[in-house]
């Protein structure tokens, strides 16, 4: 949302970017990646570069080739669970960087980009953009990165435009169309999700919810669990089948962190017997009512008419 919002505003300022990419994990929705072919004939009608997809490459003796491959191989949950950040330093931002300077050797190994050899021989900084918005959650973010490292210099267009979540829909709707509106770029089983987003989820793409599911009971019953029984008074599965709710604890529980989402899923009466997501059409109906029930505007903004968009700061 946030980086096609911030696409749209360089280009209504007349500034065009010389490299676009994308890190793409592995587990993002098939919305995300149709999103990114479509942005890419929007980009071709304007004459600017296409989106680069950037991923991390493993080397040929490993068993997997993404994030969820390296979740369920040893058997842990994303470092989000754990309060931290490692997956997206590794599956993010490691492979744009070594799109953009190059990697000597292992399995990513790769040229530099010529934008950056050029910068190199004439001294100059590449600006890398970044399109954190003017919500809470962003500004946060934003607050606690320094505005230059090593290599380049950074710019949060969108929070010098002074734009929230919702200016980045309007904006989208009013220069592409309410169909360019896309849905939040995460991975299915990011332990960010909102309640919501499950619902979404199973409605949609209960193969992806399963898999989810299965990443979370791999991890939290796994040689690397976190889960005490003494701590809880029974085990993990015991409480995912029966219990109404976790106790309170500082132990990661699940995928939403003091939550299950196997758990959430047998209460909510998302799955059956053999926790496998339902998949009757009546279920899903239900699961698509659910998630508008509990969605806000944050990532979609149909119920509200479009306001008008400072284009003048912009440009």
């Amino acid at each position: 949302m946030d980086s096609t919002a911030m696409l749209i505003a360089l280009y209504l300022a007349g500034i065009r970017p010389q490299i676009i990419t994308f890190a793409d994990v592995g587990g993002e929705k098939p919305e995300t990646l149709v999103h990114l072919v479509r942005m890419n004939a929007v980009l071709a009608s304007w004459g600017w570069p296409p989106i680069d997809i950037c991923r991390k490459v493993t080397l040929a003796s490993t068993s997997y080739d993404d994030l969820y491959g390296n979740c369920i191989a040893n058997e842990t949950l994303p470092s989000l669970a754990f309060g931290k950040k490692t997956c997206s330093q590794k599956y993010k931002q490691t492979p744009q960087d070594q799109f953009i300077k190059g990697a000597r050797s292992g399995p990513n190994a790769r040229l530099p980009h010529p934008v950056w050899e050029e910068a190199q021989r004439t001294g100059q900084r590449i600006v890398k953009l970044i399109g954190y918005d003017c919500g809470r959650a962003d500004m946060r973010r934003s607050q606690k990165l320094l505005n230059a490292d090593a290599d380049f210099d950074f710019s949060y267009p969108l929070q010098l435009l002074g734009w929230i979540r919702e200016d980045c829909i309007d904006i989208i709707k009013q220069v592409l169309g309410s169909s360019y509106v896309p849905i939040k770029s995460a991975c299915f089983f990011c332990p960010a999700s909102k309640i919501w987003e499950l619902y979404w989820l199973a409605a949609h793409h209960p193969d992806l919810l399963d898999r989810a599911l299965l990443l979370e009971r791999n991890a939290l019953t796994g040689r690397h669990s976190r889960f005490d029984e003494i701590e809880f008074g029974a085990t993990w599965e015991e409480l995912v089948s029966n219990a109404d709710r976790f106790p309170s604890s500082n132990t990661t529980v699940g995928l939403g962190r003091n939550f299950a989402w196997n758990q959430w899923a047998r209460v909510n009466d998302v799955v059956d017997e053999a926790f496998r997501v339902r998949r009757s059409e009546a279920a899903r109906s239900h699961f698509r009512i659910r998630a508008a029930q509990l969605r806000k505007s944050d990532n979609a903004n149909d119920a509200r008419a479009i306001s008008g968009v400072p284009l003048a700061a912009a440009a």
